[in-house]
């Protein structure tokens, strides 16, 4: 599959402290909508600055994005707005011992992308970084009467501190 915003940078022309503008144009904001199962997005955009050191690349800046997702409940589509600071780490494929089965993560490794030694992908890196930004559990106006509507307690209602507060109110009335 083609990423529509992919923005590749050929690493050997990458001058350490250049600075990168991406604007989504409306298909590339349609396609990454697509690909990350939102209704739309009406902004899409990020600045980076890129850091060289040999093979490696360092990209520090800001994605920012104005976007619609799904209420959680009612399907509705919810405005949203992401404006997060990123660094990723763009390094070289590591060799990989195929024998063993399991590989461990640190926190730091979370950002890194990894690449074939001749271009990096920018601008995909920057769509996974949106979908990392995006409200987790997106809830319109209407979520809280969906819920009341279908039976289901809200938190305070479904506490134990809420059942013992009915038992004691029941014993209080005899």
């Amino acid at each position: 599959m083609t990423d529509a915003f992919a923005h590749r940078l050929r690493i050997d022309r990458i001058r350490d402290g250049e600075r990168v503008d991406l604007t989504a144009d409306e298909a590339e904001r349609r396609a990454v909508a697509d690909r990350l199962g939102l209704p739309s997005i009406e902004r899409f955009e990020a600045h980076a600055t890129l850091y060289r050191k040999a093979d490696s690349i360092r990209a520090e800046g800001r994605v920012v994005a104005s976007l619609a997702q799904d209420c959680v409940i009612t399907g509705e589509p919810v405005p949203a707005h992401v404006d997060e600071p990123f660094e990723i780490a763009f390094l070289p494929e590591p060799q990989v011992n195929r024998s063993e089965e399991e590989f461990e993560l640190n926190p730091a490794d979370c950002d890194v992308v990894f690449h074939d030694g001749g271009t990096i992908d920018l601008g995909s890196a920057i769509a996974d970084t949106l979908a990392l930004g995006l409200p987790a559990y997106p809830r319109s106006p209407g979520a809280e009467a969906a819920l009341k509507e279908a039976g289901i307690l809200t938190e305070a209602e479904a506490s134990p501190f809420a059942a013992l507060a009915q038992l004691m109110k029941g014993n209080g009335d005899s």
